[in-house]
């Protein structure tokens, strides 16, 4: 039985990270004695001094001390970075060259389902250990593996314990790429997570395993490619009870098997491990990375990639990418699930929905998953009886299940599972009539229909994320209106003082004039006369009156003589084209502004002599309203 350990790494400026401290293995070196070389370099990962505090987790090979029977198994370490000015610390090695020391508090157990406690105790101890500022003092890391062996030997809670990213966040992050990433794993590919942040890189990989029930407490054979100890001791369930869980989905042959022989899974995988991904032995692997290399070299280390910094699932492979084509009943249940998730969303909250109910839980999500894996074995066995069963008696079949419930899971994506090394494992070690026990039908089973089309649209028209752009125009809108009003009415307020200063000025020039005019009469009379008035004189309205009435009829009077001039024109046919005969020439008359002047000039009353030619000869007269001359 493995015991956990704790340990310190320490970031030495020439040596590199190296392991500083061991706690809880007594007098014997563990890293010697189980080739953990690679520690420091997975307890620090790339990147990690961009952070104050940066978690990491790794999968090691246990090979036992030497001389003991011990079989190798895989166990998981978690390590907490934190770093501080070494300007604070109350005492400086001879080590301790650079402005900032950085170290990392490990701690290794074989359970990872316990990783959630784990953390927080480790965060805590590290953080107090740093806050001593003085690194000798060890006591508190190890009163902290004591615990951790404490805790280990008690008693252990049958239930898993919910680790990683929230499944909520999960699915309203991915949507159907959830689906995409849960069959993927099935089919055992190449698949690399990458993201600056490596603690969340490793969540979303525990979070993916933990939709298939069992399997984070079944990893023991999944540190190296050569190990399958869990393959070999597996046996055929040869009862069941199905109003127990447990013992269900061991019958139905849960967990799947995905890290066995040829496969590795490394939440955190550093450089120096790439040597075992490229290996030959190694068909198949799950892995995490922070370094950019990895993302650069996509094509030739992995088929699948996962980048978290933008949140993207990249198929590389086409023959994977044509193998996790989603079904249309595939497609439809993962929509169900986003819908759920979306509808209950909570940013202030993600890992609860708003309402606090049921559907779109944690537990909903976890359940619908485990419904839908269920499912799709109970189809594969069907499957497989169908095609045992071609050609024989059809009352053998499912009375209530109509044709091959298989193709509702994309039959090109089950051909492909098949050839698996899980799937051969599994239907080696379960029954051939699991269908029996669960109904072989897809829980979103049935053709495209026009909820379908519905869906789909508002899913892609909820990813365009149209209302927070055109929250962000209306925003934009209403501030220039904003600026636009305040522009505008200071403008307006300038305008408005500054007319106020004329009138003001105005005013004060009228008040000065009128108080020299009350202190000079002779000046007062000679401005208060029609001539002498200038612009402050009152105007006379009955003379305007006058003016304005003299000149309409004067206009009038104009119009009517052109009038009756171009009427004689017509009838004596002056203006037919080619006419021998000598044309009259227009009346010359004088304007209204002419006749509006000459009246000024003459102050008569009489009507003004107007100038006219008629027939080629001068005359004089008055042009009357009917047009003939006096």
């Amino acid at each position: 039985m493995f015991q956990p350990l704790c340990a310190v790494v320490d970031f030495h400026h020439a040596r590199g990270p190296e392991i500083e401290h061991w706690f809880g293995a007594g007098d014997s070196d563990p890293t010697s004695e189980n080739d953990w070389h690679l520690i420091p370099y997975m307890a620090l990962p790339d990147g990690a001094h961009q952070s104050s505090e940066e978690f990491s987790y790794f999968s090691l090979v246990h090979k036992g001390r030497v001389g003991e029977d011990v079989v190798p198994t895989t166990v998981f370490g978690i390590s907490c970075m934190h770093q501080i000015d070494s300007s604070e610390l109350l005492y400086k090695s001879e080590d301790v060259t650079r402005s900032a020391v950085q170290k990392a508090v490990v701690a290794i157990t074989d359970k990872p389902q316990s990783f959630s406690a784990i953390r927080e105790r480790l965060s805590a101890v590290t953080q107090a250990w740093f806050a001593q500022k003085d690194f000798r003092d060890v006591e508190i890391l190890e009163r902290f593996q004591e615990s951790l062996v404490k805790d280990d030997t008690g008693h252990e809670d049958e239930r898993d314990q919910l680790f990683g990213l929230s499944l909520r966040e999960l699915v309203h992050t991915f949507k159907w790429q959830t689906l995409v990433l849960l069959k993927a794993m099935l089919l055992q590919p190449k698949m690399l997570f990458f993201g600056s942040h490596c603690e969340r890189v490793c969540e979303i990989q525990f979070s993916l395993l933990s939709l298939i029930p069992g399997l984070v407490r079944s990893l023991q054979d999944c540190a190296g490619p050569q190990m399958d100890r869990y393959a070999e001791t597996l046996r055929k369930p040869d009862s069941v009870r199905t109003s127990d869980r447990a013992s269900l989905l061991s019958y139905m042959g849960i967990p799947l098997q995905l890290f066995g022989k040829g496969s590795i899974f490394g939440p955190y995988t550093p450089l120096q491990q790439l040597d075992t991904l490229t290996d030959l032995g190694t068909k198949s692997y799950m892995v995490g990375s922070t370094n950019t290399l990895l993302l650069q070299q996509r094509d030739r280390y992995c088929d699948l990639l996962v980048n978290l910094d933008d949140d993207s699932v990249t198929v590389i492979s086409l023959a994977l990418r044509s193998a996790l084509a989603l079904s249309t009943a595939d497609r439809r249940w993962i929509d169900f699930l986003t819908q759920a998730v979306n509808d209950t969303w909570d940013d202030a909250e993600p890992t609860r929905p708003k309402t606090y109910g049921y559907a779109g839980s944690e537990e909903f999500i976890r359940l619908q998953f485990e419904e839908y894996l269920l499912a799709l074995l109970s189809s594969m066995k069907y499957h497989i009886y169908l095609e045992s069963h071609s050609e024989g008696d059809r009352k053998a079949l499912l009375a209530d299940v109509e044709g091959d419930p298989a193709s509702e899971f994309a039959m090109h994506y089950m051909d492909v599972w098949r050839t698996t090394e899980n799937f051969k494992l599994w239907q080696r070690t379960t029954d051939s009539h699991l269908f029996d026990i669960v109904e072989p039908r897809h829980p979103c089973a049935g053709g495209l229909t026009i909820e379908d089309v519905q869906r789909r649209l508002a899913s892609q028209v909820a990813e365009l994320h149209l209302d927070e752009r055109f929250n962000q125009t209306r925003d934009t809108v209403n501030k220039r209106l904003a600026d636009g009003r305040t522009h505008v009415t200071y403008a307006f307020n300038k305008v408005w003082a500054d007319i106020e200063v004329m009138r003001e000025a105005q005013r004060k020039r009228s008040e000065d004039a009128r108080a020299a005019a009350a202190s000079d009469p002779t000046t007062s009379s000679e401005k208060s006369s029609p001539a002498n008035s200038g612009r402050f004189a009152k105007p006379d309205m009955q003379q305007a009156q006058a003016t304005v009435a003299a000149a309409g009829q004067r206009a009038g009077a104009y119009l009517s003589s052109w009038g009756t001039w171009a009427s004689e024109k017509r009838k004596t046919g002056g203006w037919r084209s080619g006419s021998t005969q000598p044309t009259e020439q227009r009346p010359k008359v004088t304007t209204v502004s002419e006749l509006s002047r000459n009246e000024d000039e003459n102050k008569a009353p009489a009507r003004p002599e107007v100038p006219a030619t008629v027939g080629g000869q001068q005359t004089t007269g008055v042009v009357k309203s009917t047009g003939e001359e006096s």
